[in-house]
């Protein structure tokens, strides 16, 4: 029985350990980004070798093609050699293997030669002979292996690749490579998230200017601007952030982190999608696309450390949340006033402790101490509640506050009638807290708040308070 060569990247896993590699350089050590371009003059080898020794990675976290794994384990026990044979650093190919422990010998790049296509082929050969072992891999640089394996076996490869593999090697065996659906880059994207954007909308709602059709046209296109750039923020974050994502009980799901698609096909979208949303915000005006940017630039410092650190996350969130309605004001024309100002950030800051409310008791479940990626233990639950109660409860003050302000008397003919809104806006703040509580809230509560009969009643009824006190109906 001939020994069963594995490669690593892309294969046993659905991933590029060289890709990553770079992507926690720049973001554990963006310094060191600056000696990438004199490593690579030393060759690849010696590339990968500095990348592997610069960054940690978790061996038990990666994607691991499980089809592929199981028949490996199934090989081992019916006596079959398993060798570990990458293009990736040793450092990196030894730590995976002694986690899997299946494999009887590794053999990987080395700092000098990179181990990939011809100089892969000529160590196997040198090691085994030719048709001296069973190659299992996954792209066109690999054809150069099987043309010295006695059998091929593939992995995640494409129609044209099967046909050239079929020309040089007897194909023991190929696993199927997974499509790639349209609901894999909508939760890329996080078009479900574009919701968020709809506070864009809420100023021309508070300064009952429904009717002008130019101000319509104006925020679709913020609108989609702002989705845009909110899409290449959450690019970016999922690429920085698949070690926790890939512990996370949901976010292992996502496309990065499960290995559906490629980091660099990241790498190159996130500009892309900034720059398309850059263009449409200028359309919009020189108002208006200051504030895209400074979404931009806060969204990233968001994800590059602040949220990792205490209560700090939880404000820079209530006032990304808060952004989109400033923007959306600097679109049109219109000046925000301090209440809506004041409400929109104690209210969305009382939404943002539910978000991190909610994953703490999912850790809390599973027995974790730590929230992954965040700077909250599990023990923090309790206090992280009564602050994000209290900021809800401030934000209906405030509303209460306004109900009662001179200003009111200027946009409603019936302002008694809006104190039907402060028991509503109570309701609906303490419903929240209680899904929280009772482990039912979704990883982001504004989306759930919108998708869930209960939320969306008392939205509706919110509304028809407002619309009643603005046509000034009586009770």
């Amino acid at each position: 029985m001939h020994p069963l060569v594995v490669d690593l990247d892309g294969t046993l896993i659905h991933a590029d350990m060289l890709h990553e590699s770079a992507l926690r350089i720049v973001r554990d050590n963006p310094i060191n980004t600056l000696r990438i371009p004199f490593w690579l003059l030393g060759g690849k080898a010696m590339l990968k070798q500095k990348l592997a020794s610069c960054s940690d990675f978790s061996p038990e976290s990666l994607p691991y093609n499980k089809e592929l794994l199981e028949w490996l384990k199934q090989q081992r026990l019916e006596g079959r050699k398993l060798i570990l044979c990458t293009a990736s650093d040793k450092s990196i190919a030894n730590s995976i293997a002694d986690y899997l422990e299946i494999f009887d010998e590794v053999i990987a790049s080395d700092g000098l030669v990179n181990l990939a296509g011809l100089n892969k082929a000529d160590a196997l050969e040198q090691r085994f002979g030719r048709s001296g072992f069973d190659y299992i891999g996954n792209s066109n640089a690999d054809l150069a292996v099987w043309d010295k394996a006695h059998n091929g076996i593939l992995v995640n490869a494409s129609n044209n690749l099967i046909k050239k593999a079929e020309v040089i090697c007897n194909i023991e065996r190929s696993f199927s490579k997974a499509t790639l659906d349209f609901s894999v880059w909508y939760g890329l994207l996080r078009v479900h998230q574009w919701l968020k954007n709809l506070l864009l909308f809420v100023p021309i709602l508070a300064a009952h200017q429904l009717a002008n059709a130019n101000i319509w046209i104006t925020l679709a296109i913020a609108f989609i601007s702002f989705s845009l750039c909110a899409s290449s923020v959450y690019i970016t974050n999922d690429l920085l952030d698949l070690e926790n994502d890939r512990l996370h009980p949901r976010k292992h799901n996502r496309a990065f982190a499960a290995g559906l698609i490629p980091v660099w096909v990241g790498i190159g979208l996130s500009p892309l999608l900034l720059l398309i949303s850059l263009v449409l915000a200028s359309y919009v005006g020189d108002s208006f696309l200051p504030w895209v940017l400074v979404y931009f630039f806060v969204t990233c410092a968001y994800s590059w450390g602040i949220k990792r650190l205490v209560l700090l996350d939880c404000l820079t969130l209530a006032m990304l949340y808060t952004i989109r309605i400033v923007a959306g004001a600097a679109a049109v024309g219109i000046t925000l006033s301090f209440w809506l100002l004041a409400f929109s950030m104690f209210l969305f800051l009382s939404l943002a402790f539910i978000k991190r409310y909610a994953e703490l008791e999912v850790q809390l479940l599973r027995g974790k101490k730590k929230l992954n990626g965040r700077g909250y233990r599990t023990s923090d639950a309790p206090l992280i509640h009564t602050i994000g109660i209290t900021s809800g409860y401030a934000s209906v003050l405030i509303l209460a506050l306004y109900i009662n302000s001179d200003s009111i008397i200027k946009l409603y003919r019936a302002p008694e009638v809006l104190w039907g809104a402060v028991p509503i806006m109570l309701f609906w703040i303490n419903w929240m807290w209680m899904q929280a509580h009772r482990g039912n809230m979704h990883d982001d509560p504004l989306i759930f708040a919108v998708t869930k009969r209960v939320s969306l009643l008392s939205g509706i009824v919110f509304s028809t308070v407002v619309v009643i006190g603005a046509v000034g109906l009586k009770w």
